[in-house]
């Protein structure tokens, strides 16, 4: 805790100066999994991508403490060496503790644990003013609840408590073919309020295939059960897998599978859920087959490819947005996403009620659907991802009718992505006295507003993009060639291949405790 202490009494005066010249500031994290631009040059950048490092775990309270960029597989790592596991963990491995606290992080298991957030025990923050403070449900409450999802904009998070779980050797996996949207919904509901499942997901590949997900921790296999995993180059993707072995199933035969813990919790890894698949389709010549997906597979990781997304300019033209939505209400956005968007797949996950006001997703209270004072409705998150316009101007279109959609049906999206609400449309779905009101008592006006870090500043887009340089990268397949350089010559690809989680064959970490110990399980 040491170096710990003497790396944030740094960052504090730092912070504190900014404070005191009034001077606007952005925080550098280091890599970050948001598909929106950059930062705008010419800001002062706060480095604090030194904070990374997972500082203690005390297995007998079951809980961590670590630094905000500490990555997921990191973590993972880490804990099940104590044979524990954070209850909800972010599919990614690069997505860091604290960007899963300050944005919005729901898994496949948040139908029971919530947020990723909802796991914290208690976080230190640095306040605009430079002063050190811990926020938790007894400290600073307001502070703690607020500062969740609120992307950085009311403080600096130095450290996280994280609250762990007792992890077990495999989730059994099974997966239940659906033959229509309204029967995917329904069943996904159905196994929600399933005690026994630890975890619930779902993927539409089109209107008539549909497959429900459920995952149940246990320590042992049948002996004729083989394993199965996802993160070698010669394994399956996911998404892929799923498809195929529930091409021709019926409901009433679902599929299992025993999958070690850690190659469940990032079976999305390998192609970002699908994402991976359409550079195939950017780069038109090289085949999409088995060999060149082994070949290529260093690329395919989603550290890589969030290089290459960013460096090749190609975020500017893929639609990348995660949103929730009442259960009466998901159907038909699913159908503007297919229909008017033309995207599938399409990811569901079913979200547990959330303390409200919120930046997270949820319904809007003062529309008359929350449940009740202070806690959302239960949502169902959908991913969409897949490519806009080709035409600049068409693909702002298209995320400005997403946004409009999103609205009329209730739903709220993620702001890790684009976006490109008004300042009039923003405060109208968030609560900007509330929000205001804490940026006032803790001292955050040298930091980025909510609304000036999330949105699309169009002017400024459309001037970078009369630029030589993007008008380079623009032509294809210069852009894409440039972004795989960036993202090879980063040097994240080598980080998979050096991965302690991923199965060897034989006792998982989370097997080095005793039986007894295991046997409380999430």
């Amino acid at each position: 805790m040491e170096h710990h202490a003497h790396v944030v009494c740094n960052i504090a005066a730092t912070i504190k100066s900014c404070f005191e010249k009034q001077e606007p500031f952005r925080i550098f994290h280091g890599s970050s999994n948001s598909t929106r631009p950059r930062h705008q040059a010419g800001t002062k950048v706060v480095d604090i991508s030194g904070l990374s490092n997972v500082v203690s775990v005390d297995a007998k309270a079951r809980v961590a403490l670590v630094e905000p960029n500490v990555p997921m597989d990191r973590l993972v790592e880490v804990s099940l060496n104590h044979g524990l596991v954070p209850p909800v963990v972010m599919e990614f491995p690069g997505i860091t503790t604290g960007g899963g606290f300050s944005g919005t992080s729901g898994e496949s298991s948040s139908f029971r644990h919530g947020f990723f957030n909802d796991n914290i025990n208690s976080v230190e923050m640095i306040l605009g003013n430079g002063e050190v403070v811990v926020a938790s449900d007894t400290e600073r409450e307001d502070l703690f609840h607020a500062a969740a999802g609120a992307a950085g904009t009311l403080g600096v998070i130095t450290l996280l408590e994280v609250r762990l779980v007792k992890a077990k050797q495999f989730v059994q996996t099974t997966y239940q073919r659906v033959g229509s949207v309204s029967e995917a919904l329904s069943l996904l509901e159905i196994e929600a309020k399933n005690e026994q499942n630890h975890y619930v997901d779902g993927i539409l590949f089109n209107d008539i295939h549909g497959v429900i997900i459920t995952g149940r921790l246990v320590d042992e296999k049948p002996a004729d059960q083989h394993v199965q995993t996802f993160s070698r180059a010669a394994d399956p993707w996911y998404y892929m897998y799923v498809q195929d072995i529930t091409a021709q199933a019926k409901p009433s035969l679902p599929h299992s599978d025993y999958i070690p813990l850690a190659e469940y919790l990032f079976r999305y890894d390998r192609a970002a859920f699908w994402v991976g698949r359409e550079g195939y389709t950017y780069f038109k010549y090289i085949p999409f087959n088995r060999f060149f997906r082994w070949l290529l597979d260093d690329f395919s990781h989603t550290r890589t490819l969030y290089h290459a997304l960013h460096a090749g300019g190609i975020s500017s033209r893929f639609l990348v947005q995660d949103v929730a939505l009442p259960q009466e209400t998901a159907e038909e956005f699913i159908k503007f996403a297919s229909t008017d968007l033309g995207i599938w797949p399409l990811w569901l996950c079913p979200l547990r009620e959330t303390r409200t006001p919120t930046f997270h997703p949820m319904t809007h209270e003062k529309r008359g659907l929350a449940v009740g004072e202070g806690t959302s409705q239960r949502m169902v998150s959908i991913g969409v991802w897949g490519w806009g316009p080709r035409l600049w101007r068409d693909f702002v279109r298209a995320n400005r009718a997403l946004e409009r959609k999103l609205y009329d049906l209730n739903g709220r999206k993620w702001l890790y992505a684009h976006c490109y609400y008004t300042e009039e449309e923003f405060w109208s779905i968030y609560d900007q006295q509330w929000y205001e009101s804490l940026r006032e008592k803790y001292h955050a006006n040298t930091l980025p507003t909510v609304f000036d870090k999330v949105t699309i500043n169009l002017e400024a887009q459309l001037r970078e993009r009369n630029t030589w340089g993007a008008s380079v990268t623009d032509l294809w397949p210069i852009g894409g060639v440039y972004g795989m350089w960036r993202a090879f010559t980063s040097g994240d690809w080598r980080l998979h291949r050096g991965a302690m989680w991923q199965w060897k064959g034989g006792a998982t970490p989370a097997t080095t405790v005793g039986r007894d110990e295991r046997d409380i399980c999430i």
